[in-house]
């Protein structure tokens, strides 16, 4: 296995930017579409970010993702809208009903917008932190292809429908952004990709071994999920949320197309700054974060952190550094975007 070139931000950027012109978006998408992928490495999330980007353009020439659509509102009822994304790509779709919950929020105090219909997000902290820029708490959640089996069972039937949570802070927004597996399918073939073990089991091998291997875990995609029992019942209900508010697909009706496309979403905002005590509001937050922090650590050398911390930090190291990027990777977008 090579080791990983080093690719800036702005280098990233621009051959995105490139790459997704030639595909036919409009200028101002394929910049979002760029630089949301590349703000997903720089955060340390290759899985979603720049490894992620040739599977997008497999997905656009099989039609899974139509260039030239995006969501719209189809229904309202008052705090609540439901929403189509037309087949569009999932992180343009994102964007737009994250901006829309934040500006239902800061209208109602409150505001969700269910969506149905779209593609993957990619890494659903970009919204957290977009709503979290804009003042307002978020949770938002995904269902997806089935990949993990429910609790008990041998074949997967369940998703690991990633949910995320942000709480905007004066000295770095909290945002909590997990897979209901223990790890991400992306994730498990970032160790893949680098040939190397996981380091806890991630899912059930051909033999229906817990395994962290992820070349036996990926041969038939059956994750393990978080808290076992737990994960595999939070992983139900949220497909149940998602499919029932958008009156969308749900896992099972997505495991019937042979890729994995048109699955719901929620966009869920509520404004903080309707109750006047913004200075409590930070004060307990750091109350909680400090408790956190100041614990005695189980080995020498180990920290604490709060959700999303590390890669905030992350980016900074690598904006500076630049971003370690698999040569086999880079030379694949590269040629994409020739």
């Amino acid at each position: 296995m090579s080791d990983p070139i080093r690719i800036s931000s702005d280098k990233m950027e621009e051959v995105l930017t490139s790459l997704f012109l030639k595909y036919k978006f409009p200028k101002a998408k394929a910049q979002l579409l760029a630089s949301t992928y590349t703000e997903s490495t720089l955060h340390g999330v290759f899985s979603h970010g720049i490894n992620r980007v040739p599977l997008f353009i497999e997905y656009i020439e099989n039609g899974s993702v139509r260039v030239d659509t995006e969501a719209e509102k189809v229904e309202s009822f008052g705090s609540i809208e439901r929403w189509d994304g037309n087949q569009g790509p999932g992180i343009i779709n994102a964007v737009k009903c994250t901006d829309r919950a934040i500006a239902l929020a800061k209208e109602q105090g409150m505001g969700l917008v269910a969506l149905r219909n779209t593609n993957h997000w990619m890494r659903g902290g970009s919204y957290a932190r977009q709503a979290a820029d804009a003042g307002c708490i978020s949770i938002l959640f995904t269902n997806t292809q089935p990949n993990m089996p429910p609790w008990g069972g041998k074949d997967s039937r369940t998703g690991n429908n990633p949910f995320v949570v942000s709480i905007p802070r004066k000295a770095g927004h909290v945002i909590l952004d997990m897979a209901i597996s223990q790890f991400a399918f992306g994730k498990i073939n970032d160790y893949k990709l680098r040939g190397k073990k996981l380091p806890f089991p991630g899912g059930w091998d051909e033999n229906d071994e817990l395994s962290n291997d992820p070349e036996r875990i990926t041969l038939k995609e059956r994750g393990l999920p978080i808290g076992y029992w737990k994960g595999s019942a939070l992983s139900i209900i949220l497909d149940m949320l998602a499919t029932l508010l958008s009156a969308g697909d749900s896992t099972f009706k997505i495991s019937q197309k042979p890729f994995e496309t048109g699955i719901s979403q929620v966009y869920l905002c509520i404004y903080p700054g309707i109750l006047k005590d913004q200075d409590l509001q930070q004060r307990l937050i750091n109350e909680i974060i400090d408790y956190t922090h100041n614990v005695e650590p189980m080995h020498p050398g180990d920290t604490t952190y709060y959700p999303g911390e590390r890669s905030a930090q992350t980016k900074i190291k690598f904006k500076k550094e630049g971003m370690p990027v698999s040569q086999a990777v880079w030379d694949h977008v590269l040629q994409l975007s020739m």
